[in-house]
C-alpha cells in the first residue's frame, strides 16, 4: 500500500491513537508536566486580568476632571505587576514545555535507532537506506515540531479560551453563548483541513523519503557515475522526485491559504459585527458601559487569536502525525534479525558445522538453495566455489543467522541447533570477513577493539603483526591512531582488508568465515593474506568463500555450487580427477592467467 492509500483509509480514530501513543512518551516526564501545567494556569489567569483591570479603570475611574491618584496608582501598580509576572511565568512554562518536548524526542530517536539494529537483513533488502534516513531524522524533527510548536501552544490555548468564556459569561451571558455558536464552525473548518491535508502531507514526506535515497544512493555510487556519466540521467530523476515534492507542498499551501488563517478571519469580522451590532441595538433601550463593551471586544479578539494560532499550527500537527505514522509503522516492522529460540544458553566448544538438507527463499516464490547438506569437522577448511548466483553467499547468511531458515532443514554447530544460540556466543566464537571490509570513522585501534575493552592495545598488536598489517600501519604517521574516514577511502583496498582481518583475529574466533576474502587483494598483499589465512585457519574450523581457486587447493572439503545446488564434493584433486565443473573452472582460471603472463612477458 502507498503512502497516499494510508493517507485516504487513515481515520481520525486512528490519527488518536498515533497521538495517543505519542502522548504516552510523556509519562516519565510527569512532575515536570504538573509544574508547567500550574504554571500554564497562572500564566492564563494574569493573561486575561489585563483586560479586566482596563475595564475597570474605564467604568470607575474614566470620569471628566476626577483623578483619584491613590486608587489610580495601585491599580497601575497592579496591572505592570500582573505584565511582569505573565511574563516570567510564561517564560519558565515554555521552558518545560519544550524541554519535555526534547527529552521526549530525544528518547523517540534512540527507540527509532535501536529498532534499526534490531531488524533483519530481510527489511534492509527491500527497504532504501535514504528512506531510513528520513524516518530517523526528519520524521522525528517533525514530530519533535509538534511537540514544541503545536501541543504546548494547543494546551496553552485551550487554558485561555476557557477563561475568556468565563470571563465573557461574568460580563455578558447572551453574548458568550452566542460565541459558543462559533465553536462548530471552527471545528468544521479544523476538520475539513484535516482530511485533505493529510493525503498532502503523506505525498510531501514519501516524496522526501524518495529524494533521502537518491541522494543516499548518488553518494555511494558517485565514482560510478562519474566513470559511466550518469550525471544528466540522475540530475533528471531527482528532478522528477522534487517536482513531485514541490506539487505536494503547493497543494498543501493552497489548502492552507484557504481554511486556515483566512477562513477564521472571515469568522472573526462576522462576529465582531454582530456583536457590536447588538451592542448597538440594546444602547437604544439602556445605556451600555464603554468598558464592558471594550472588555467584550477585547475577549472577542482574544477568542480568535489562540485559535489562529492553533490553526496556523494545524499544518505542523498534520505533519508530525503523517510522520508519526511513518515511525511508528518502522517500530513495529515484525522483520526482527533472527534471535535464540529457548533459555538455554549452549556455547561452541569445539567448532563442528552440520547443515541438513536446507532449503532458503528470500522472497519465498524462488529457492536459492535446495536441500544443502555438508559437515565441517572441528579445524577442517571447507570451500565454497561456483558461478554469481550459484548461492554460496547464501550459505553465509544463513550460517551468520542473517536470516531464518524457518523449518526448511538445520544448521548445527557442535551437535546444537543453530537456532539455540545466544547472539552474544555467535558473534564471540564466529569470526566473519567480507569482501568489501567496512571500516569506521575513528582509528585504526578503534577498528580493531570495535571498543571491545576486553581487547587490550598489545592484543591489537599483536593481531596486526599476526595478518601483517603492522607493516604499513607503523609507516603511517600515527600509526595505530592513525584517523580512518568514513568506510576508510584513504586506505587501499588491500589495507582495508588486512585491517578487517586483525579485528577478527583479535577476537580470537573458534569458527572462520571469509567471503571472498582475497578478491579485493593486489598481488603482494594477496600474498600476505594467504600467509596469514593459513596460520588463522590452525584449529579453526573454516568456511570460505573463493573466486580463484588457487586459494583454497589445501582446503579438505570444496563443495561445487550451480543454481542453489552442490552438484560436485572433494578435494582438489579428486575434483580434478572428475573432469566436472570444477575441472572446467579450474582450466579456465589457469588460461586467464597463461594469458596474463603471456601479455606481462611481451
Amino acid at each position: 500500500m502507498t503512502e497516499n492509500e494510508k493517507a485516504s483509509n487513515s481515520s481520525a480514530k486512528e490519527q488518536r491513537i498515533v497521538l495517543w501513543r505519542l502522548l504516552k512518551y510523556s509519562v516519565p516526564h510527569k512532575k515536570s508536566i504538573v509544574i508547567a501545567f500550574v504554571l500554564l494556569f497562572f500564566g492564563t489567569i494574569f493573561e486575561l486580568l489585563g483586560p479586566y483591570l482596563i475595564k475597570i479603570f474605564l467604568d470607575d475611574y474614566l470620569v471628566k476632571e476626577h483623578f483619584p491618584f491613590e486608587p489610580l496608582l495601585y491599580l497601575a501598580i497592579i496591572y505592570i505587576g500582573v505584565h511582569i509576572a505573565k511574563v516570567f511565568v510564561q517564560y519558565f512554562q515554555l521552558f518545560l514545555f519544550n524541554k519535555i518536548a526534547l527529552k521526549i524526542i530525544q528518547q523517540l530517536r534512540i527507540d527509532v535507532y535501536s529498532k534499526v539494529q534490531k531488524l533483519g537483513l530481510k527489511f534492509f533488502d527491500k527497504t532504501p537506506g535514504g528512506s531510513i534516513v528520513s524516518r530517523v531524522t526528519n520524521d522525528t524533527e517533525a514530530i519533535k515540531e509538534m511537540f514544541t510548536s503545536v501541543l504546548s501552544v494547543f494546551i496553552q490555548n485551550i487554558f485561555f479560551l476557557i477563561g475568556i468564556f468565563i470571563a465573557m459569561f461574568i460580563l455578558n451571558v447572551k453574548l458568550a453563548l452566542f460565541c459558543l455558536v462559533i465553536i462548530p464552525i471552527i471545528f468544521f473548518i479544523m476538520r475539513a483541513y484535516r482530511k485533505y491535508s493529510s493525503v498532502y502531507y503523506h505525498d510531501m514526506r514519501e516524496k522526501l523519503s524518495q529524494l533521502n535515497a537518491k541522494i543516499n544512493e548518488s553518494l555511494q555510487g558517485m565514482a560510478i557515475i562519474q566513470v559511466f556519466r550518469q550525471e544528466r540521467r540522475l540530475r533528471k530523476e531527482f528532478s522528477e522526485i522534487n517536482e513531485g515534492h514541490f506539487k505536494a507542498g503547493i497543494r498543501n499551501i493552497k489548502l492552507d491559504g484557504i481554511l486556515l488563517r483566512p477562513a477564521i478571519d472571515f469568522v472573526y469580522v462576522v462576529s465582531l459585527i454582530l456583536v457590536l451590532s447588538f451592542f448597538g441595538i440594546s444602547s437604544f433601550n439602556s445605556p451600555i458601559e464603554i468598558g464592558v463593551i471594550y472588555a467584550f471586544v477585547n475577549y472577542l479578539d482574544r477568542f480568535f487569536e489562540p485559535i489562529n494560532h492553533m490553526m496556523m499550527r494545524l499544518s505542523l500537527y498534520q505533519q508530525a502525525i503523517v510522520s508519526a505514522t511513518r515511525v511508528f509503522d518502522l517500530l513495529d516492522d515484525k522483520e526482527n534479525a533472527p534471535t535464540a529460540i529457548g533459555e538455554k544458553n549452549p556455547e561452541i566448544k569445539k567448532g563442528e558445522i552440520e547443515f541438513n538438507n536446507v532449503s532458503f527463499s528470500y522472497d519465498g516464490k524462488r529457492d536459492v538453495l535446495k536441500n544443502i547438506s555438508f559437515t565441517a569437522k572441528p579445524g577442517e577448511t571447507v570451500a565454497l566455489v561456483g558461478h554469481t548466483g550459484s548461492g554460496k553467499s547464501s550459505i553465509i547468511n544463513l550460517f551468520m543467522r542473517f536470516y531464518d531458515i524457518e523449518d526448511r532443514g538445520e544448521i548445527l554447530i557442535d551437535g546444537t541447533s543453530l537456532k539455540e544460540y545466544q547472539d552474544h556466543e555467535l558473534r564471540k566464537k564466529i569470526g566473519l570477513v567480507l569482501q568489501d571490509p567496512f571500516l569506521f570513522a575513528g582509528t585504526i585501534k578503534k577498528n580493531i577493539q570495535l571498543y571491545n575493552e576486553d581487547i587490550t592495545d598489545e592484543d591489537v598488536k599483536e593481531a596486526a603483526r599476526f595478518v601483517q598489517a603492522d607493516q604499513f600501519i607503523e609507516k603511517l604517521a600515527e600509526q595505530y591512531n592513525q584517523e580512518v574516514t568514513e568506510r576508510g577511502t584513504t586506505f587501499s583496498s588491500g589495507q582495508r582488508q588486512l585491517v578487517a582481518f586483525a579485528r577478527t583475529i583479535a577476537t580470537n574466533p573458534k569458527i572462520l568465515v571469509l567471503d571472498e576474502a582475497t578478491a579485493n587483494i593486489d598481488t603482494e598483499t594477496e600474498g600476505y593474506i594467504q600467509e596469514a589465512l593459513s596460520k588463522m585457519r590452525k584449529g579453526r574450523t573454516t568456511i570460505a568463500i573463493a573466486h580463484r581457486l588457487s586459494t583454497i587447493q589445501d582446503a579438505e572439503q570444496i563443495l561445487v555450487l550451480h543454481q542453489g545446488e552442490i552438484v560436485e564434493r572433494g578435494n582438489h584433486q579428486q575434483l580434478l580427477e572428475k573432469q566436472g565443473l570444477y575441472y572446467k573452472m579450474y582450466l579456465l582460471q589457469n588460461q586467464a592467467n597463461d594469458k596474463i603472463q603471456d601479455i606481462v612477458s611481451h
